[in-house]
């Protein structure tokens, strides 16, 4: 295996983690909301990021890689650090959108660090899909937080 399949793997994963965080994340989000457009929103976002990790998991076989299949450490906390906040919140519909937009923004993050790695190592095989992916959760960013702001309008 080259040393540009090993780095583009490495990428691919932290990837795949920071997807499934996201699934796991508004899976989340879904259960604590009683807002059925809200509902129906995130458990899409969560089908969307599932399908955005088997995505990366192909890539990462197709370079001769072990795909990650499992979240972060970190992702594992923030949500548990929410079903607390929400048991004291009361699961608002302005607070669940918070934290959605929070993991949004970590997720738009680690988007961008793999597109600076993939460009300073030149790791042009998977630089279409990465932009493609980091330009659905920019998207997804902007909708929860247009949808947080229009709650925090609301309140």
């Amino acid at each position: 295996m080259t040393d540009i399949n090993k780095e583009s793997i490495s990428v691919l994963n932290d990837l795949i983690e920071t997807s499934k965080d996201g699934q796991e994340g508004f899976k989340t989000c879904a259960e604590d909301i009683k807002h059925p457009e809200l509902k129906s929103l995130f458990v899409q976002r969560a089908a969307d990021c599932a399908a955005a990790a088997a995505e990366l998991q192909a890539a990462v076989r197709a370079l001769g890689g072990d795909p990650e299949t499992s979240t972060s450490v970190a992702g594992d906390m923030h949500r548990r650090w929410v079903d607390v906040k929400a048991m004291f919140t009361g699961k608002d519909e302005e607070a669940v959108l918070n934290e959605a937009e929070r993991g949004e923004d970590h997720a738009l993050k680690a988007y961008k660090e793999a597109l600076e790695k993939i460009s300073k190592h030149n790791l042009v095989g998977i630089r279409d899909l990465v932009e493609r992916q980091y330009h659905g959760v920019q998207r997804n960013h902007d909708q929860v937080k247009a949808l947080r702001n229009q709650a925090r309008a609301q309140s």
